[in-house]
This record gives C-alpha cells, structure tokens and sequence, in this order.
C-alpha cells in the first residue's frame, strides 16, 4: 500500500490483514522502489496524488524492473487520468471514495490474473512472433520483452480466439472480469501496449487488427492491412 496518508496506510492495512493478506506499506513512491527492489509482492496499490514523486513516475518506474500486479487509487475520474494511469503501466484503476467489498473485488480479480496462465501450448509460434506464456514473455525477431499478468491474459484470450471478432464487452470480461463491459478505454490502452511489444510496426499491425466499432481480431497467419 503506496500513499503519503498515514490514516489511509493504517486503515488499509488493517482492513486487508483482516482478510488474510500480508501487508506492507511506504508512504512514497522513494519508499516503494526501494522496497520493490528488496522483495517481491503479489500487488501494489499505488495512489497517483503524492508529494516527491508521483504514482504515475512510480509506477512506471516500478514496470522497469517488475511485472507486478499494480492497482491505481485516486480522487480523479477524469477518463483522461485513468488512460494515463493504465498507459504508465497500472493494471487496473480505482477511484476514491471506494468502498472495502469493492477494493476485495478488484484486489482478488487482478490476482486471480496474474495466476499462472492455462494455454494448449506454452509457446506459440507465428512468422517473425514467438509467444512463451510460461515465460511471460514475446520474442519479436530475436526482441525480447516481458509481459505484465494483465497483457500476458489478453494475448492468451486474442490466441486461444484466433481469427475470430470479439467484441470490446466480451473481451473486457474474460480478462477483466464479469463487472467489466463498458471501459473501453482499458481495452485500448492494453491493445496499444501489446501492439508495442509484439508488432513490428505498431502502427501497421500484423497480429491484433482492429474490428471498427466491433472490437478486435487476433490474425493467426499475420497479414498486412491493406
């Protein structure tokens, strides 16, 4: 638990404890480096409003040494933040005021996506893409990056659906979860990210094609839109 209030910090940790988490804490984003750099954490939740350096430096900070599940708290709703939240790496978005049995939701959702991932095969070979969901990682002619749990859940769902047009709600619920439909943007923000890791043109993909206002196709044999 990232956030420069103390009273948040000690509510939020006795909550969680309360549930059966293991529960640390920092109240700044300096803190929370230098703990992510000496041991390893299921999740993080991160507020974006600190003094010194911001959730949003944090946290892509934190995506450049770890693939760590992040969740994002903030007084802020503006769609523009949460695109910017999720852009910097976040996996997911939560805005203050919440309620506690909405925080266990989504606390329990990401971890249940970061879960070690079910494919036909654990490797995947496609023309210039090699994908290795037991690894958590895409080799992009001899390029490797990894995969956070939550991009690492969207290609498996684009594989496994090859060739197929899933609509934005349906893709939104597989990965996201039965509560999700209508944010869209999340699904952008994602396609965006796994079109930097896994295209050799981002711009012209090969893999993830867009559907216009349907949502997207997973091309198995890559082919150039015209």
């Amino acid at each position: 638990m990232v956030d420069d209030e103390p009273q948040l910090r000690r509510a939020m940790r006795s909550t969680l404890s309360a549930f059966g988490f293991i529960v640390d804490d920092a109240d700044s984003g300096e803190m929370a480096l230098d703990k992510v750099r000496e041991d390893r954490y299921d999740l993080i939740l991160l507020d974006i409003n600190m003094s010194g350096l911001s959730g949003i430096e944090t946290c892509r900070a934190i995506r450049t040494r770890s693939d760590v599940c992040i969740l994002m708290l903030t007084v802020r709703d503006r769609a523009e933040d949460k695109i910017q939240a999720l852009d910097a790496g976040a996996d997911g978005y939560l805005t203050k005021p919440f309620d506690v049995n909405e925080l266990l939701a989504r606390v329990r959702t990401i971890l249940r996506r970061a879960s070690p991932v079910v494919s036909d095969s654990s490797t995947v070979q496609l023309p210039g893409l090699e994908i290795s969901f037991r690894d958590r990682s895409v080799n992009v002619n001899g390029r490797v990056q990894r995969l956070t749990p939550t991009e690492l859940k969207l290609l498996q769902y684009f594989v496994n659906h090859a060739d197929s047009v899933l609509p934005h709600e349906k893709i939104l619920q597989a990965v996201w979860g039965p509560d999700y439909g209508e944010e869209v943007e999340y699904l952008r923000v994602f396609v965006n990210q796994l079109r930097r890791k896994i295209e050799l043109d981002p711009s012209k993909p090969q893999f993830i094609l867009t559907e216009p206002w349907l949502g997207y196709r997973f091309a198995l044999l890559s082919e150039v839109p015209s």
